[in-house]
């Protein structure tokens, strides 16, 4: 049955994200601020048929720690369902992704509408100081900035990998940092076809105010998400212990 139920959420995803796509094309014509709107939708209408079809609900923790104004966001990244999930809660930002998905025919116009910081990851330091001469223009507007610390996806359980360009953008901005903790990876994993029933996790945690150097702050922002993703995921695996083995194979990545 969870293989039907993952068939027909993913067709419904894609086909839904391709009307969107799609109908949404006049909004390119006006202020880039109805982009997000059309990107809330997305995040609203996928997290409808998850639980409708796959039986995958969400809880939300800690909302009210969510900043006013300019800041960074930095989520854990386990799974494609966060670049979605988290958008409702959040009027006007931009993601740092990389420059291959302005590429992408209608998707990437929409990415370059709403003023996203696309880079590229192969120019290595000077990619991090454009990202930070954008990242400062953005905050200053009163925008916030998504920016996954882990750099790519990884496995719930898996030893942290955490990138440096998440310290180095605190640093040269003077902005406040909010970590999410989540485990959608327990039941959206990476490069698989299945989608689980339960309920993802996701806690806001309270800001990391500015001023600490570079590499204090990477390490405390390693320590309160790892620490609060693991308290998630145990709490996930209480609740549904067969979803212990996803994090055994996820700890050896």
């Amino acid at each position: 049955m969870i293989y039907l139920r993952s068939a027909l959420f993913n067709v419904a995803f894609y086909i839904v994200l391709l009307c969107l796509i799609i109908g949404g094309l006049p909004l390119l014509l006006f202020d880039y601020r109805y982009v997000f709107k059309l990107g809330r939708a997305w995040g609203y209408s996928s997290l409808w048929l998850l639980d409708k079809i796959c039986g995958l609900k969400v809880e939300y923790r800690g909302a009210e720690k969510i900043p006013k104004g300019g800041f960074l966001i930095a989520p854990k990244h386990q799974s494609i369902w966060e670049t979605f999930a988290l958008l409702p809660f959040f009027d006007d930002f931009t993601f740092v992704l990389k420059r291959e998905l302005t590429y992408i025919p209608f998707f990437g116009w929409y990415l370059w509408k709403s003023r996203q910081i696309a880079i590229d990851r192969a120019k290595g330091a000077t990619a991090l100081e454009q990202v930070a001469a954008r990242a400062k223009e953005v905050l200053a507007a009163g925008r916030a900035i998504f920016i996954f610390p882990d750099g790519t996806r990884r496995p719930p359980g898996a030893p942290p990998k955490y990138k440096f360009g998440v310290a180095h953008v605190y640093g040269e901005t003077g902005a406040r940092c909010l970590p999410v903790a989540l485990n959608s990876g327990l039941f959206w994993p990476r490069r698989s076809f299945i989608r689980r029933p339960g309920k993802v996790l996701v806690e806001f945690l309270d800001p990391i105010e500015p001023g600490l150097d570079k590499q204090v702050f990477l390490a405390e922002l390693q320590a309160r998400l790892e620490a609060a993703c693991n308290r998630l995921n145990q709490e996930s695996v209480q609740a549904q212990p067969e979803l212990r083995a996803v994090l055994i194979e996820g700890s050896r990545a």
